[in-house]
This record gives structure tokens, sequence and C-alpha cells, in this order.
């Protein structure tokens, strides 16, 4: 494996995306074992996409306008009700002093859905990937695969790592009120953005 790929990955991984907003609204809101939940559904979240471009789904999804429309709109629609999420009083993504009893699970599952519904990352790993092989077509499945298992492991660590610092963060904002209703409308303006410019992509 290419050092010029970890770095392109880490630098991927690195870039503020869906996935890192979730984290750090996870982490800010419900503290440091929300954050790893979160990480870790967001890193499993990535397996679809992957297994898409290894099994060449991903190109099908590019070739197909309804399908890619069609999980454009539920990725579109899942980030907005997240932005609702951030804004609504006892939401799952609004902060506030108290963390709640939320299962981890279920901030785990959210985030696996935010990548699950976003169709660029299928093709994002059928474009990312392919550069790096060695070329030997016998081995192209099991180097893709190698490359995805490595990515994923760089987006856990990455991301508990925003997540254990928007913990931290915590402590600063707690007392606030007025603060806390910044940073949730900021939340939610993110995520609706980051909706607005889902929908706006083309295949």
């Amino acid at each position: 494996m290419s050092v010029q790929f970890l770095l392109t990955a880490v630098v991927v991984c690195l870039v503020p995306g869906t996935g890192v907003i979730y984290t750090l609204a996870m982490g800010l809101g419900r503290g440091p074992r929300a954050a790893l939940w979160a990480a870790w559904g967001c890193t499993l979240g990535i397996l679809p996409a992957m297994a898409a471009a290894v099994l060449g789904l991903a190109a099908v999804l590019h070739t197909s306008a309804l399908l890619f429309q069609v999980v454009k709109f539920a990725g579109v629609a899942y980030l907005l009700w997240l932005a609702w999420q951030a804004l609504k009083a006892g939401g799952a993504l609004n902060v506030r002093a108290e963390r709640g009893d939320e299962p981890g699970w279920r901030v785990a599952w959210r985030a696996v859905l935010i990548n699950a519904l976003n169709p660029k990352l299928s093709i994002f790993f059928l474009a990312l990937l392919p550069p790096f092989l060695s070329g030997d077509p016998a081995t192209a499945t099991r180097e893709m695969v190698a490359m995805g298992a490595v990515f994923m492991a760089l987006t856990f660590g990455i991301f508990v790592l925003y997540g254990l610092f928007a913990a931290q963060a915590r402590a600063l904002i707690l007392g606030n009120g007025r603060l806390m209703a910044w940073v949730n409308c900021g939340f939610a303006a993110i995520f609706a953005a980051l909706a607005g410019r889902l929908a706006l992509e083309r295949v």
C-alpha cells in the first residue's frame, strides 16, 4: 500500500463533512461516550459504499439517474431531519446540559444512515481506489478491500479525535443558554446546507 494513498486518505478523513459534523454534535451534546458511538457508526456507514465500489455497483449508480435520485433525495430528507433534531428541544442532536440516556446503538445507527444515504460516497470510492491499484487484475479486489479497510480505520481514529475534542469543549458551553442556542442553530444550518448541496449533486 502506497504512502500516497495513506496521505490522500488522511486528508480526505480530516476534511469536515457530514459525518464529522454529526460526531462533533454528539460530542458537544452528549459527551465522549456518544462521540465514540458516532465515530463507530460513521465508520460502519462506509461499508455499503466500499462494497458497492468493490463489486462495481457504484458504476451502476453512476449510470442510473433514477436510482441516484432516489438515494440522493432520501439522503436530503434525512439531513433535513437531522437539522430539525438540532433545533427541536429534546431532539437527538440538540445540545443541552443533560446528556440523556439514549442507547449508543441509536447514536451509531443515525451515523450509519448518514453515509449509507449518500450516493456520492460509493462513486467517491470508485474514483479514489483504482488509481492506487498495482494493475494486476488478479489482486485488484483484495487490494481494494485492504485500502477500504485502512480508510475505515483512519476514519474511526480521526473521528474519535474530533468527537473527544468536542466532548471536552462541552464544558465550556454548558450553563450558557444563549451560546447553546447558537450552537444548535449552527448545527441545524450546517445540516440544512449539506442537504442543499446534496440536492444539487448530479450523476
